[in-house]
């Protein structure tokens, strides 16, 4: 009974948190928005150059989300996430800005043709992260449950701007940590598995 009351008001907090996190996420000007994404889109490219021969898993912005749906148009395989059933793993399909699109849960875009993909890199949005690199998203636990599925699972990159850096996001044991978050300010990496093969095997941060 403790332990499911705890976890409640945690449920409660981390509303709190989105709701807090989205409004001013939507609140930034246009200049700050910009300036921001420049930054990200920089900062992924290292992560792009290590995809190997494998696809990256990209998404359609929503509600003011950092846009990298220009990386399909620079010659990298992507794919979009789709919810196929609710509470379920998200399925990847290829995607390409010629495709035809339709509109999935949400109102997102997804493709209109089926073909699914596995992301090698996986760039995910983020509402909120802390300093062990959770991320705190819309609350639907999508990408943890395709994480926990995916095997062998992507090199995992959180999206987000400085501002949604946490203390802690209060992490259940179904939550998986990003291995790197990007913001304007830089990378912080998690695990071992971000670092370039070229740098010394030791996790750093962006601070």
């Amino acid at each position: 009974m403790v332990a499911d009351a705890r976890w409640k008001t945690i449920k409660r907090w981390r509303r709190m948190q989105r709701a807090r996190l989205r409004a001013r996420r939507l609140s930034l000007a246009q200049r700050e928005r910009a300036g921001a994404r420049a930054a990200v889109c920089a900062g992924i490219a290292e992560f792009l150059a290590a995809r190997g021969d494998g696809c990256v898993g990209v998404y359609w912005p929503f509600k003011a989300e950092i846009d990298i749906r220009h990386i399909a148009n620079e010659g990298i395989p992507v794919a979009l996430p789709v919810v196929v059933r609710r509470g379920q793993p998200l399925e990847f399909w290829s995607w390409r800005p010629d495709m035809a699109l339709r509109r999935g849960v949400w109102d997102i875009p997804i493709p209109v043709d089926r073909k699914v993909v596995t992301p090698t890199l996986l760039l995910a949005p983020l509402l909120g992260f802390d300093d062990a690199g959770y991320r705190l998203g819309y609350g639907g636990g999508y990408y943890d449950r395709t994480l926990a599925a995916m095997s062998p699972r992507p090199l995992a990159i959180g999206l987000g701007f400085d501002f949604a850096r946490l203390p802690t996001i209060h992490p259940q044991p179904h939550d998986i940590p990003m291995d790197a978050i990007v913001t304007e300010s830089g990378i912080r990496r998690f695990s071992e598995k971000s670092i370039p093969a070229r740098a010394a095997p030791a996790v750093a941060t962006g601070d």
